[in-house]
């Protein structure tokens, strides 16, 4: 398998494995796709999907990175994914899948986990710096998906003061091959700085960097699968096809992963991108024009970006063709006032406690009507401050979670200047 640029449109400059991973972002500045998408046997990944969601992913896995040795991949991915993954049927009408199980209670360990295994395989050309920008989720689990992983530094930006408690201290507690940095600004400054130093020949030519954020594929390609595993659980237990997913949607990336599974094969009807008050994707299924802007803090933090990286890969995916994307993706937007309305009435309702993210997937659902599911992405506790604002409830903070809170935090504050991170690089 050959990795082309999202903007190489005559696939004229394809690139291997190891060097689409280990670059991040392509030259010209798009994201890289692979070179053909295999199509599924729908029977095969249900029979695995029966006995678990690593024997799934090993199959999906080797259609998708079939340039890696079978032994090695199976390794990847069941070292990955020896964690739990649940579809919640929360009512008659009204069911999520569970993806905040993993070591850092959000759905981003999916993508890290296999990621950070994955570059530690393929890692032969000495020290190499993940460089990564946060809203919140991606921080924790490429900190924890890549910790003590041989010959790899990671350097996570993220917006100080603009992130949960919680969340902070899943990147500032562990130390080792950690460096977190709380940049003066929000996302959209991180994500900015983040591709400037990918566009810094100068700087590349001395520092080898790569990112982990969803623009990576093997950050991205990897939360293709448990779409397949959700379909099977939905499947099985309601004996429907053809479920819409309803994704709550901040860069994107999870979305275009759910695209791409459809790309397979996978009988999905189509997608509702869900989105707080950061609404250019929802506005642009409306009117066909794409006008990014400056992110807005919101309760959801984790899906507050205004310029969203994926969406080059939404519109390769549908081969350029704003009817095609318009018929496959549904938009739904909601405020901050409806996401603690919808946490409580999940809560008052159904007595199940919903983070703030998932709870938009929940009103997204109800808009629409949906026949399927929604992704939920992280546990209710790293949000406790807000489900606790909307119910009157404390969100039980598993132990794990706990801990973290009592550990020493340390973190380098940092203007968001593109000169101030190159220095920083350098030095590191």
């Amino acid at each position: 398998m050959k990795y082309y640029s999202t903007r190489d449109k005559s696939k004229s400059h394809p690139f291997n494995l190891a060097d689409a991973a280990f670059a991040g972002l392509a030259p010209d500045g798009g994201l890289f796709m692979p070179e053909r998408i295999p199509v599924v046997d729908m029977a095969r990944v249900e029979t695995e999907a029966a006995k678990s969601y690593a024997d799934m992913a090993c199959y999906l896995a080797g259609l998708l990175f079939d340039d890696v040795p079978a032994a090695d991949l199976e390794r990847v991915v069941r070292d990955a994914y020896d964690f739990p993954i649940e579809l919640h049927h929360i009512a008659e009408n009204y069911s999520t899948l569970e993806l905040f199980h993993g070591p850092t209670y959000a759905f981003k360990d999916f993508g890290a986990r296999f990621m950070g295994r994955m570059v530690g395989l393929l890692n032969n050309g000495g020290p190499l710096t993940i460089l990564t920008a946060t809203s919140g989720d991606t921080g924790s689990a490429v900190a924890h998906g890549f910790y003590d992983v041989e010959g790899v530094r990671v350097v996570i930006l993220y917006p100080e003061g603009k992130v949960s408690p919680l969340q902070e201290a899943q990147m500032t507690t562990l130390g080792k091959n950690i460096y977190p940095l709380g940049v003066k600004g929000n996302f959209d400054d991180c994500q900015r700085l983040v591709k400037a130093m990918f566009c810094n020949e100068e700087l590349r030519s001395q520092v080898r960097i790569t990112s982990a954020n969803s623009i990576n594929l093997l950050r991205w390609i990897p939360q293709s699968f448990y779409y397949f595993y959700g379909y099977c659980a939905w499947k099985s237990t309601t004996g429907r096809d053809m479920p819409v997913v309803v994704v709550p949607s901040g860069n994107y990336g999870n979305l275009t992963a759910g695209m791409l599974a459809r790309s397979m094969g996978l009988p999905i009807k189509g997608f509702v991108a869900a989105s707080n008050a950061n609404d250019v994707v929802p506005k642009f299924l409306l009117t066909e024009k794409y006008y990014p802007r400056a992110s807005v803090r919101t309760l959801a933090n984790a899906m507050d970006v205004g310029d969203p990286s994926n969406f080059e890969r939404m519109m390769a995916l549908c081969g350029g063709d704003v009817a095609a994307l318009k018929g496959a993706v549904k938009g739904f937007s909601c405020s901050d006032d409806e996401i603690l309305a919808a946490i409580n009435e999940i809560y008052e309702r159904y007595d199940y406690l919903s983070d703030p993210h998932s709870a938009v997937g929940y009103l997204a659902s109800k808009h629409y009507g949906v026949d399927g599911f929604w992704l939920s992405t992280a546990h209710a506790a790293k949000f406790s401050e807000v489900t606790k604002a909307a119910t009157m409830q404390d969100a039980p903070l598993p132990d794990k979670l706990s801990a973290m809170l009592d550990k020493q935090r340390s973190f380098e504050p940092m203007e968001a200047e593109d000169g101030a991170l190159v220095d920083y690089l350098r030095r590191l």
